[in-house]
């Protein structure tokens, strides 16, 4: 899969001026987390990226530190596991900071689907590679945003995460890019990354077009 041709440059360019400005948050988060919850500033995991390659996915650290152990790839509202700094890093989506190193080194990008664990998904499916829509996702660099991220519901199935994805894979070019960026950064001002539901509530017609055409795939 071709990506647009200012695809990449752009990713470079805004990834390092990223890195740049908010280089005063990180050292704030860092010291947040520390005093909160003495453990290790960072999380990584390793992630399948482009065409299943694998990389290091970075965040700041949101939940408490289990020494020696780890913890199970559950996803809950209200989560007992998170810090209270961890909230706010989440819905301010703050946590994600570190993936600006990721854009910058190419295993990412600012707009693509999220990058996803392999055991993640429904139970009827072993691996998310048995997810129909998996094969048109993989070809592309997983993102930091993407439409689901902005448009749909953060706890909608994988299944139907997928539709959304294989959407913007259909429909990607740098002017898409760019009004996804500017939408996530709206909602990371207002603090909406952990509310249920769409983030951006108006949804255009290509959008509920295109969903519902991919669905029936």
């Amino acid at each position: 899969m071709k990506e647009p041709f200012l695809k990449r440059p752009f990713d470079i360019f805004l990834s390092l001026l990223g890195l740049i400005i908010s280089l005063p948050l990180w050292i704030i988060i860092a010291i947040a987390i520390y005093l909160e919850d003495k453990g290790p500033i960072f999380f990584s995991l390793q992630l399948p990226g482009r065409y299943d390659k694998p990389f290091r996915w970075l965040k700041f650290r949101t939940m408490k530190h289990l020494k020696g152990k780890k913890h199970e790839m559950v996803f809950l509202e209200n989560d007992p596991r998170v810090t209270k700094v961890g909230r706010i890093l989440r819905a301010t989506a703050m946590d994600e900071l570190p993936q600006l190193i990721n854009i910058l080194k190419g295993d990412m990008s600012f707009v693509g689907p999220r990058p996803i664990h392999r055991s993640e998904g429904n139970p009827k499916y072993k691996d998310v590679s048995e997810i129909p829509g998996y094969e048109i996702r993989r070809q592309v660099r997983p993102g930091l945003t993407g439409i689901a991220q902005v448009y749909a519901d953060k706890y909608i199935s994988p299944k139907n995460k997928f539709r959304y994805d294989n959407l913007y894979v259909k429909k990607m070019s740098f002017f898409l890019d760019l009004k996804l960026i500017l939408l996530s950064f709206w909602v990371s001002l207002t603090g909406k990354w952990e509310k249920r539901g769409g983030k951006i509530r108006r949804k255009q017609k290509w959008l509920r077009k295109g969903v519902i055409f991919l669905g029936k795939g």
